[in-house]
């Protein structure tokens, strides 16, 4: 996957000041290896931790910088980061990666992985140096097996350069890092879930209390990020706090720039570095093209699969998790999806559901009989075989599997869009509803208490 650009985009040159993530990439698309990275500047922002910086003032500046976790959830890193003990006599400690890119309509960190294989290296690097960890894992979706090469690949360049192992750049400081490719579940998105996969457990999450910076990898304090979030960290220390933040669009509370994307039936489809606060209209209008010729923008959203629809009118929305917030739904990846006129929203979203519930572990009895109940409506629904009632029960699935009502964010993210897409497309749920003289008898169907 390369960057693309479309109308301002084809204006704009890809520098240091004003893209950290992608200033580096080369136009053909392949891969930025060591030498060609160190030529780019690479590498410097690591030497300038180790040699002019100490381990607490490393945390502070990321702290300050306003970095938050690009994974979806958008937790300030810095304050994630500060969360590890300081005490100096627990010498075991693990930073993990979190690589297993397995949102549906997202590829931002395979990108970064494939092209700058080095940039994740050496913000891992800076990170282990901050929060004192011996060792690193890349935890990375199975699929990506381009991803997985190019990796390995720049681990053993780092290695045979002195950037990994033992006594990285003179200070003493010793780090080793890892791949590890996933077995390929989407609940291992979801930190715990991937850290009891990482320790070759079945992939359920874990309870919180205690955090995995307390108890993580082995019982042992753990840091968990996403690919994108630790490819932020080099360009924070190198250039500094003010410029990071000054990154972002006037209105934004999240700082920097983000890896912004737009599928569908667009005539552009692609992936760019983006200051946060961009509207959603510059998105869609001035680099993905706006709608092929033929068809017409019905519904979009803002951030992967578990993000809730929205109309046409909320592209002037900006595009960071406050102003998306606004208009009814989360930020997520940040890779919109476009939804032309021909798709039907009943069969996207029982095609949406039937994924969930198979990517479900299991473990909470909503999460597990919600999500394939779910299914069954829609297809019903989707064959014109739907009862009445059936839209309300989706509704009180849509409720009962919401925040704070299951064992982890999974089913939550998995009807949110379910529930906008009912909100704003109701009549398009209302004509799979069988007539009266069709239907079952009312005890025939299960009946959602309190729906």
């Amino acid at each position: 996957m390369t960057l693309t650009s479309f109308g301002p985009a084809n204006r704009i040159k890809r520098s240091a000041e004003t893209h950290p993530l992608t200033w580096r990439l080369r136009d053909d698309g392949e891969a930025v290896w060591l030498d060609e990275y160190q030529a780019k500047n690479g590498y410097a922002a690591a030497r300038k931790a180790f040699a002019d910086m100490a381990q607490d003032d490393i945390v502070q500046t990321v702290k300050d910088s306003g970095l938050k976790g690009r994974g979806g959830a958008g937790f300030p890193t810095g304050v994630k980061w500060g969360l590890m003990p300081k005490d100096e006599s627990i010498n075991i400690r693990y930073l993990l990666c979190n690589a297993d890119e397995m949102e549906p309509n997202t590829w931002k960190d395979r990108m970064l992985m494939e092209q700058l294989p080095h940039l994740l290296i050496e913000g891992m690097l800076i990170s282990a140096r901050a929060l004192k960890t011996y060792r690193g894992y890349i935890f990375l979706r199975g699929e990506y097996t381009t991803a997985a090469r190019h990796l390995n690949r720049a681990v053993e360049e780092a290695k045979a350069a002195g950037l990994l192992g033992k006594n990285i750049l003179g200070s003493g400081f010793d780090f080793e890092l890892f791949v590890h490719t996933g077995a390929g579940r989407y609940i291992c998105g979801e930190e715990t879930a991937l850290i009891n996969s990482l320790e070759g457990r079945r992939a359920n999450p874990r309870s919180k209390p205690p955090f995995p910076a307390a108890v993580g990898v082995w019982g042992k304090p753990t840091c968990v990020n996403n690919v994108e979030t630790l490819c932020n960290v080099p360009a924070i220390i190198a250039d500094g706090v003010d410029w990071y933040k000054s990154l972002a669009r006037e209105g934004s509370e999240d700082m920097g720039t983000k890896l912004m994307g737009f599928s569908g039936k667009v005539k552009n489809p692609g992936l760019w570095e983006l200051p946060f606060g961009v509207t959603g209209r510059e998105l869609f209008e001035d680099y993905a093209g706006g709608m092929r010729d033929g068809y017409k923008l019905k519904a979009w959203q803002p951030g992967g699969a578990g993000t809730g629809f929205l109309l046409p009118e909320h592209l002037d929305a900006q595009m960071y998790a406050g102003g998306i917030a606004k208009v009814g739904t989360r930020m997520g990846t940040g890779l919109a999806m476009a939804v032309d006129d021909s798709v039907n929203m009943v069969s996207l979203l029982r095609n949406m559901e039937q994924f969930f519930a198979r990517e479900s572990c299991g473990f909470c009895t909503p999460c597990r009989d919600g999500l394939p109940w779910s299914v069954k409506l829609l297809m019903a629904i989707e064959n014109g075989e739907g009862q009445p009632g059936d839209i309300e029960t989706l509704l009180g699935l849509v409720g009962f599997l919401g925040p704070g009502k299951t064992f982890c964010a999974h089913a939550p993210g998995a009807v949110e869009p379910l529930g906008s897409a009912i909100k704003y497309f109701r009549h398009e749920f209302e004509a799979g509803i069988a007539p009266v003289s069709a239907t079952v008898p009312p005890l025939a169907r299960p009946i959602l208490v309190g729906a």
